[in-house]
């Protein structure tokens, strides 16, 4: 009898054990809508990307996915928000460069730490920028634009979508490895930017070629160089910038998943596959290939290191411009 008590307080123990353990794990993730937060105005790029992601996402995960657009402060607004969020894979950050290697060097106040405050998922695709210039420009090479800046010092105009952005600091960088001065001519928008530059109204910028793709192959604008280390599938007669006599401006603008920081790792481990899962998709490959951007799709642990060398590069860049947000 005793010996009978003893098996039946045993089997009692380790059926609360089995219960409490059950009740211990997470539920399967994602139980709930999940928000994919973008820190910019819908339509451009990153908003595009974190779209097509959150359909695929939504579809493999069999879960909502809806896209949150917060603009404001250079993409710092949204970013914070995200910083802000409880680590339980229900609020993601999908953004591009700005917020995580940029903005931190021209933002006294920022409201996160942009290495510290963010669990990385993967650098989801990136896209060379490139030099061009309106059709009837008299420029028809990069040595021809070299040329002229060393001539006329702050003469030629280069348009941006605003101050510290990745088009910005590419002409900023450029001036430094050229030893040569253009004029900076800051818009409010990407849009606004190239609407002048076709317009003849500015010499020349460095878009991402995703941007103005369209208005080379209509013949509206001249490409001159790529940023890429190697020439870009969209545009293969175009030359890189080391190619064409200019070397160390090899920039690429990006697009990266991030999680608030304390995500459980089966959450993490989870997005991270999905994501690559989805950027590999025939149909979402395709996508984004067409216009020029580059699947990425690296680990966290690549994407971690990845943004400690953009973060400390473009420190030096602005450093050395001595260039402000304002």
């Amino acid at each position: 009898m005793k010996r009978l008590l003893t098996s039946m307080a045993l089997g009692t123990a380790l059926a609360l054990a089995s219960a409490a353990g059950a009740l211990a794990q997470p539920a399967t993730w994602p139980s709930k809508p999940v928000t994919l937060l973008v820190p910019f105005p819908p339509g451009g790029s990153t908003d595009t990307i974190a779209r097509a992601l959150g359909a695929s996402l939504g579809k493999s995960l069999n879960q909502t996915f809806v896209v949150d657009n917060k603009a404001g402060a250079t993409g710092t607004i949204g970013a914070g928000g995200v910083k802000r969020a409880a680590p339980d894979g229900s609020t993601f950050l999908v953004t591009s460069l700005g917020p995580l290697v940029i903005a931190p060097h021209l933002i006294k106040s920022m409201p996160y730490d942009a290495l510290k405050d963010f669990d990385p998922i993967t650098v989801a695709v990136q896209a060379p920028n490139v030099l061009v210039v309106p059709v009837a420009s008299p420029h028809k090479t990069l040595a021809d634009v070299v040329a002229q800046q060393k001539a006329q010092p702050d003469k030629m105009t280069f348009a941006s979508s605003g101050n510290g952005s990745s088009d910005h600091l590419t002409a900023e960088l450029f001036w430094q490895e050229t030893g040569t001065r253009g004029l900076h001519i800051p818009y409010k928008g990407g849009g606004p930017a190239i609407s002048d530059l076709l317009g003849g109204q500015v010499d020349a910028s460095f878009q991402n070629v995703n941007a103005v793709l369209q208005h080379i192959r209509a013949g509206k604008l001249r490409a001159l160089a790529v940023t890429g280390t190697q020439r870009a599938a969209v545009l293969p007669d175009v030359p890189t910038m080391a190619e064409a006599g200019v070397k160390n401006v090899d920039v690429y603008s990006w697009q990266a998943v991030l999680g608030p920081k304390g995500l459980p790792p089966e959450v993490r481990n989870r997005m991270h596959e999905a994501v690559v899962a989805a950027l590999n998709e025939p149909q979402t490959r395709q996508q984004f290939t067409a216009v020029g951007l580059e699947i990425v799709a690296n680990t966290p642990a690549q994407f971690a290191e990845f943004q400690q060398r953009e973060y400390a590069r473009w420190k030096k860049v602005i450093e050395t411009g001595k260039i402000t947000a304002d």
